[in-house]
């Protein structure tokens, strides 16, 4: 059985349908327990699989907590952890306010943690899968996501320590990081400027990658194929981190942007 946060859209509704195709039961666990619900009940009309689908906010670690037990009591053992819940939006570093660094590291960091904490509990005595949603983005840093690419640095980070400590259990820690996708997440992030066109030109297998094709490495890295697989990222990006660029948002417009931002927030 597999959990999967933020399962209800993008990456995660990718991985957990990719899941479901391979035969596991899946949890579905994202902040819109309607949405989530519904998710739920079309993988399982589709794939034929037990699914449900659970409220979960990441942020809160009695709440990631409270989602487990559910889930384990409802579906059984627990044998995979997919974290993919996460948020993100462009930004200038100089004018981020605590609250907004705090929103995405809270989300994408602890959250991440939070749940690999819990998971731990459940896969300690027979063994299980941690599969993490990174980015590549950090790797050369990226303009007006100094939130996201710090956060996404703690995960590998995060990762590879939680294959050390928890190998001697049988449980296997990695992480995949995904190129440009287009998902509704990046579509919002999108709506204060940059171009997504101009973050795809570079990648060299001359297109954009599908949230389905992210779970389909998530399913090899959590089937007995990837069994000597752990304490790594995994790059799935149609080679776009091999190609010299400084991102979507040029440095010296971010600041316009911002007011661009404003002034549709004010409905100008």
């Amino acid at each position: 059985m597999a959990v999967v946060t933020g399962g209800s859209s993008g990456i995660g509704n990718g991985i957990a349908r990719r899941l479901a195709m391979a035969g596991a039961d899946v949890v579905i666990a994202s902040r819109r327990k309607e949405r989530c619900e519904e998710e739920a009940k079309k993988i399982a009309d589709e794939f034929g699989v037990r699914t449900i689908g659970l409220p979960l906010n990441v942020v809160e670690s009695s709440d990631v907590n409270r989602m487990f037990a559910e889930a384990h009591e409802a579906m059984g053992k627990i044998d995979i952890l997919i974290n993919n819940a996460a948020g993100n939006f462009y930004f200038p570093a100089h004018k981020l306010r605590d609250k907004l660094w705090h929103a995405v590291i809270d989300i994408d960091l602890n959250g991440t943690f939070y749940c690999a904490r819990a998971a731990h509990k459940y896969m300690k005595d027979n063994g299980g899968v941690i599969i993490s949603i990174s980015m590549t983005l950090h790797h050369n840093g990226w303009v007006g996501m100094a939130p996201a690419t710090a956060a996404k640095s703690g995960i590998d980070a995060l990762t590879k320590t939680l294959a050390l400590e928890w190998a001697h259990k049988g449980i296997r820690v990695n992480a995949i990081a995904p190129g440009p996708i287009i998902t509704e997440g990046v579509s919002k992030a999108f709506e204060m400027g940059g171009s997504f066109d101009k973050w795809e030109a570079t990648i060299p297998l001359g297109r954009s990658g599908h949230p389905e094709e992210i779970g389909n490495l998530a399913v090899f890295m959590a089937s007995d194929a990837g069994a000597w697989m752990t304490g790594s990222i995994y790059i799935l990006d149609g080679g776009e981190s091999l190609s010299p660029h400084r991102g979507a948002v040029d440095p010296l417009k971010i600041d316009e942007l911002l007011k661009q931002r404003v002034k549709k927030g004010k409905g100008e």
